[in-house]
């Protein structure tokens, strides 16, 4: 039986990746070359959702049973599983299974990869009081999050773009990081050139209300973390209590 190895191309956002695998010269057909074609992008996919999920927001929502976009609107003309048999009945999920759901419902609405969910837990546990709320405020002091907060972006998913694209100032400094950790007192704003974008408009126009642990004025396009937000002001629904057994668990 003689072996040679395949090499095929995929594309992965700036990166071409080749992929080298083994087959069977005697055996070797264009039918099995799609499969392994198809085999190389399903693993791409895949591995992208485990990194950063980019797909509709919305059919998360649903099969979480919880608006990632705190809006409730993902869940008020469906309020069951997307997919053929989302509406069968489901069976009650064990301790792993809810304490597992629970971390993907905060990871998705806060819109991070699983290594920044982890490490920002792991830095939880360093500080004092209760992990699981500790958690919670170091995510809500991301910058994508405050940017997110202030009404600059109508989601967290546009404050990451913004930020990354560099229209986000801290402090009079252009920074380009979300997971960037801002302290309480810094001031967040718009950058100069940057305040005609009309996303960023249009997002101003449609905030109705922001919560009481920031400020924003429209005028200079600039707001301040003013304090930690209460627990009870930020997914209060969700059980952190479930996140900190998941990942302690033996």
């Amino acid at each position: 039986m003689r072996k040679v190895l395949l090499v095929l191309t995929a594309a992965e956002g700036k990166r071409t990746l080749l992929i080298i695998y083994p087959v069977n010269i005697t055996t070797y057909s264009l039918k099995m070359h799609k499969k392994i074609e198809h085999k190389v992008l399903l693993y791409f996919k895949e591995a992208k959702i485990m990194a950063r999920y980019t797909g509709p927001s919305w059919k998360i929502s649903r099969r979480l049973g919880f608006s990632i976009l705190e809006n409730g609107k993902e869940l008020n003309k469906r309020p069951f599983p997307p997919g053929q048999h989302g509406q069968a009945r489901r069976g009650k999920l064990k301790d792993y299974g809810l304490q597992l759901q629970e971390k993907q419902k905060l990871r998705f609405a806060y819109g991070v990869t699983e290594k920044q969910f982890r490490r920002t837990f792991d830095r939880a546990a360093k500080m004092q009081g209760k992990q699981g709320e500790n958690f919670i405020l170091l995510l809500e002091s991301r910058l994508d999050n405050l940017v997110y907060r202030m009404g600059i972006a109508t989601t967290r998913r546009q404050a990451r773009q913004l930020v990354n694209h560099g229209h986000i100032q801290v402090n009079g400094a252009r920074v380009d990081i979300p997971s960037y950790q801002v302290t309480i007192g810094q001031t967040i704003s718009v950058q100069e050139k940057s305040k005609g974008l009309t996303v960023i408009k249009e997002a101003l126009e449609s905030t109705v209300s922001r919560l009481d642990f920031v400020n924003f004025d429209e005028g200079n396009m600039s707001g301040t973390y003013l304090r930690f937000p209460e627990r009870s002001e930020v997914f209060a629904d969700i059980q952190e209590n479930l996140i900190v057994e998941y990942y302690n668990r033996a």
